[in-house]
């Protein structure tokens, strides 16, 4: 089934990361209207938007974040689905199942396009829950996708239509870089970059923990670290450099640098950082499995 043009969107589950996927979009068109700097295909732009959230809590987050850009639905899944042509879910890994095999959902979802966020459930799980003519995308996008910093890895069946690909693609490039791998890679995925910006603040914390040690003021050292870790950052991303080779070019013989370079090796920060991803990639692997619990 075609992709319809400048379609409607409910976000189903609209926690923190349905808030900063919203954000993202609307920023982005709101650049798209009233700047001409910015060039951006909008053939798949949603028109309208609705959030589905459980409580009046997170229904009043949202209006205050949105305003009337985005309509909200408290308690009340079935119909905001309904409405949309497409739905980006953002549950809880163990809600999911109740949520789309309640009563009239499979009606809701017929012959329209769902891309999930959950961390841990696979395709064929979604499928199993949703009627044969649903198309099912996973995408696991970060929190940057705030600030349009985002790194969104997407996952599409062989069957997947070119709209509906390309409908992702524009949604998540608005919030940042955009990469399509095989499923069997979003655990890892979400151990990186899903959790990543977790552990580099706590890498962050820690220098500016140092910075402050040395007599820095706190506010002087969060900005120092954060710039930091920014700029190198970039400088990887824009270079193409190893990173191993940016920090060779400011190692110099006898120098500060290559003192604390050895200072977190004594701290096995490689080892321990690694363990991190590793730890993370294997607790993502077992989300689903609450599923079964059910």
């Amino acid at each position: 089934m075609p992709l319809s043009t400048n379609p409607t969107v409910c976000v189903l589950g609209c926690g923190t990361m349905g808030r900063a996927i919203l954000s993202g979009i609307l920023d982005c068109l709101k650049v798209t209207t009233t700047t001409t700097s910015e060039v951006v295909d909008t053939t798949f732009a949603p028109k309208n938007f609705i959030a589905c959230v459980s409580g009046e809590e997170s229904g009043q987050k949202i209006t205050k974040a949105f305003s009337d850009n985005v309509k909200v639905l408290i308690g009340n899944n079935v119909e905001g689905v309904n409405t949309a042509d497409i739905v980006i879910l953002c549950t809880k890994p163990q809600v999911a199942k109740n949520i789309l095999t309640e009563k009239g959902m499979a009606e809701a979802l017929e012959k329209k396009l769902i891309v999930s966020i959950l961390a841990g459930v696979t395709i064929s799980q979604l499928k199993e829950w949703l009627p044969s003519s649903t198309r099912v995308i996973r995408a696991m996008p970060n929190t940057p996708c705030m600030i349009r910093e985002g790194m969104t890895v997407l996952s599409c069946p062989m069957d997947c239509s070119t709209d509906d690909k390309s409908f992702c693609t524009w949604v998540f490039s608005t919030l940042g870089r955009v990469r399509i791998l095989d499923e069997k890679h979003l655990d890892a995925v979400t151990g990186l970059s899903g959790s990543g910006p977790a552990f580099a603040c706590v890498v962050l914390e820690a220098l500016a923990d140092g910075g402050v040690m040395m007599g820095l003021p706190r506010e002087v050292a969060l900005e120092l670290a954060a710039q930091a870790i920014q700029g190198a950052a970039r400088m990887v991303l824009k270079t193409g450099k190893h990173p191993a080779e940016i920090k060779d070019s400011v190692t110099t013989p006898a120098g500060c640098t290559i003192a604390g370079l050895l200072t977190m090796e004594d701290g096995k920060i490689r080892s321990t950082l690694a363990r991190t991803i590793q730890e993370a990639t294997q607790v993502a692997s077992t989300l689903g499995n609450v599923q079964s619990k059910k």
